[in-house]
């Protein structure tokens, strides 16, 4: 591991100063001390310097990973991507923190795990929505066990986007499409509560006139006394239908969309825990039998990853998202466009 003594901060680096840097990394790296944002690599170099303009801005990420003395890289560029650039960072080197998927194939997957392990690296994948209020909700339900033993397990992650947009998240590249994007929250979600189902049968199309890569899909994962059933869609007007658990006691039912995303877009820092507070009227609710109850939604906290990644390399802490949780995240995603290709149910090995 890096030596870095109590005073140090983490020097860091990221790769890409597009929405998801500015959105989802740079607010809490600012807000907490362990790091200094010292390096990025960005085409638009006045834009970094207009809001840091204490940062060394490179041209290429191949520049900043081989030249910039940097503890970590954050890489945040499009899928395709993530594989030589994480690849190249632990040759030289660098602990990674990688956006979702890390990988667009499992084999890929592996190499970066061995690599890992090869120059004694903390490496993660950035599955923010671990933190997630309402995810953190049902977690609770289910350890709790409120909801009894859970039977049918819904987590819908559905928008209205009827026309396709000309983005490389919607294009034809490796790792692009719905699934590659939306479904590895859905997965590892999943994968948390109830670890690895014994199959998956999957629908995954592309349903958008001119769509150039899967827009739909409709996962089930076959769990030996229960179902978890994945879906997001473009055609969902309606509020989306976040969850729904039910289980032998219980069903617990919830709307929406965590808020932590849209208020960091909002430009509201996450500095105080009670920037992810979620308002009253979204909170969900529990039936049993002819009784209604409003549960209050947990609290998100997107702050917990840095604050445990820092952790990681700092004190040798345990890392917040494996790449071993993400392989098995790749895996999966893997299995159903299988399914979705063979029309057929595929057994998890």
């Amino acid at each position: 591991m890096t030596e870095l003594n109590n005073e140090a901060r983490i020097k860091t680096a990221l790769i890409g100063y597009g929405f998801s840097s500015q959105t989802f990394h740079v607010p809490f790296l600012l807000c907490n001390d362990n790091f200094e944002i010292t390096a990025i690599s960005s085409s638009k170099p006045e834009l970094v310097k207009e809001k840091l303009p204490a940062v060394t801005v490179y041209a290429s990420a191949e520049a900043l990973i081989t030249e910039a003395d940097v503890d970590l890289v954050i890489i945040t560029t499009p899928n395709e991507y993530h594989f030589p650039l994480a690849k190249l960072a632990l040759e030289n080197g660098k602990h990674i923190v990688i956006e979702k998927p890390f990988v667009t194939n499992s084999q890929d997957g592996q190499t970066l795990i061995d690599l890992a392990k090869k120059y004694d690296r903390v490496a993660s994948v950035f599955q923010n929505r671990r933190w997630d209020g309402d995810f953190l909700t049902v977690k609770k339900l289910i350890d709790e066990e409120r909801l009894g033993d859970v039977r049918v397990f819904e987590s819908h992650f559905s928008r209205f986007r009827p026309t396709p947009k000309q983005r490389w998240r919607e294009s034809d590249a490796v790792g692009a499409g719905i699934l590659f994007d939306l479904g590895p929250h859905l997965i590892d979600q999943t994968l948390q509560l109830f670890g690895m189902p014994q199959a998956v049968t999957a629908q995954c199309r592309q349903m958008r006139e001119g769509c150039e890569s899967v827009d739909f899909f409709h996962l089930v994962l076959h769990y030996e006394q229960h179902l978890a059933i994945l879906e997001a869609t473009p055609y969902s007007s309606a509020p989306n239908a976040r969850f729904s658990v039910q289980g032998t006691k219980a069903q617990y039912v919830v709307q929406g969309l965590d808020p932590q995303e849209d208020r960091l877009k909002a430009g509201i820092s996450p500095k105080f825990d009670s920037w992810s507070q979620e308002d009253e009227e979204n909170f969900g609710h529990l039936y049993i039998d002819d009784q209604v109850k409003t549960v209050a939604t947990e609290r998100g906290k997107y702050q917990c990853y840095f604050s445990r990644i820092a952790k990681a390399i700092t004190d040798n802490a345990e890392i917040p998202v494996t790449l071993d949780d993400a392989l098995n995240n790749i895996k999966i995603i893997e299995l159903a466009m299988e399914s979705s290709d063979s029309g057929k149910t595929v057994t998890v090995s």
